[in-house]
């Protein structure tokens, strides 16, 4: 058994997103003329302040999270958005079996932590035990817990991670789709701080 910490990575980042933004904005007003070099900064925040989101749909970005079962069936409620993920109905896991870290791991008593690696020490062993009696990969993993590692990648406009932001980072969701979500956005505010600041 391996325990490792959730985390996200880039897998295509926007290329010159508020250019492309600004672009298509002005195509709306015939107003390409007004477009000079960092002029797409100061449309981009008018676009944010007035709310015309639709133009911000033009630029997408694609995002590997590895995180637990539990976070991407939260994520892939998010429907404006494109998702691939690691299947355990045809991975057939060997060897030892990869889970995420809480991220309240520090806040657990050393008897809720061993409980909970016990808990998938089982579910590992039984695992095993179901494919070496002759069950498929999508039969076994009926004893796999929200805490296995999987890998998902998700591809969305600007005006969708925006929003799944704003609703994955608030106080009111879950602690570890919270954690990797705040994550992520920091990385987005550091490539695109006028639309994710």
């Amino acid at each position: 058994m391996k325990i490792i910490n959730q985390y996200w990575r880039w897998l295509q980042k926007p290329v010159n997103p508020l250019e492309l933004i600004e672009t298509a904005g002005r195509t709306c007003y015939k107003s390409e003329k007004m477009i000079n070099p960092g002029s797409s900064v100061k449309f981009a925040k008018m676009l944010k302040k007035s709310g015309h989101g639709s133009v911000i749909e033009h630029a997408s970005a694609s995002v590997l999270f590895v995180t637990n079962r539990g976070v991407t069936h939260e994520l892939v409620r998010h429907r404006l958005a494109s998702y691939s993920q690691e299947s355990t109905r045809y991975v057939r896991y060997g060897g030892d079996m990869v889970f995420i870290r809480p991220v309240w791991w520090d806040d657990w008593s050393a008897e809720e932590q061993n409980a909970w690696e016990n808990a998938l020490r089982t579910c590992e062993n039984e695992y095993s035990v179901l494919l070496k009696a002759g069950s498929r990969p999508e039969q076994a993993r009926e004893v796999l817990p929200n805490s296995l590692k999987t890998e998902i990648v998700m591809t969305a406009n600007l005006r969708e991670w925006m929003h799944v932001f704003n609703l994955r980072c608030s106080k009111v969701s879950h602690p570890q789709i919270r954690a990797l979500m705040r994550d992520c956005r920091n990385g987005f505010r550091k490539a695109i701080p006028v639309l994710f600041d």
